[in-house]
């Protein structure tokens, strides 16, 4: 039996299902690991991360690059490049003296692939 509250479906049953909630105990990822995956995820919750993040998807790009593209300060775009990298979804190298961001690697691609089709539905 269920009922309606705000618009949300709840169940109203008192059973326990102790065979489901053990299994799906058994298969939760540790607490370190659910914070840590939480924590990436704010870091894509910001809309200039986000922008960057799309940018680097088409090309390395360095400070200046990303800031004429975006029409931010260089100090603002390096800013959200510290936490990029920091979060390991940016990778840089430098070439003389600049230094070019791009993309850690496929997994920032398909979290980002993955997100835009959701949004795109």
């Amino acid at each position: 039996m269920t009922r309606m509250i705000n618009d949300m479906e709840v169940c109203e049953c008192s059973t326990i299902h102790e065979d489901v909630v053990k299994a799906v105990r058994n298969k939760m990822p540790d607490e370190e690991v659910t914070m840590d995956l939480a924590d990436t995820f704010k870091v894509f919750s910001d809309y200039t991360r986000v922008k960057i993040l799309c940018a680097l998807l088409n090309h390395e790009m360095c400070v200046c690059d990303i800031s004429a593209l975006l029409g931010m300060t260089k100090s603002a775009v390096s800013h959200q490049l510290r936490t990029l990298k920091q979060s390991n979804l940016v990778k840089n190298r430098r070439e003389g003296k600049v230094v070019y961001y791009s993309i850690a690697d496929e997994h920032v691609e398909t979290i980002i692939s993955n997100g835009m089709e959701h949004v795109l539905e």
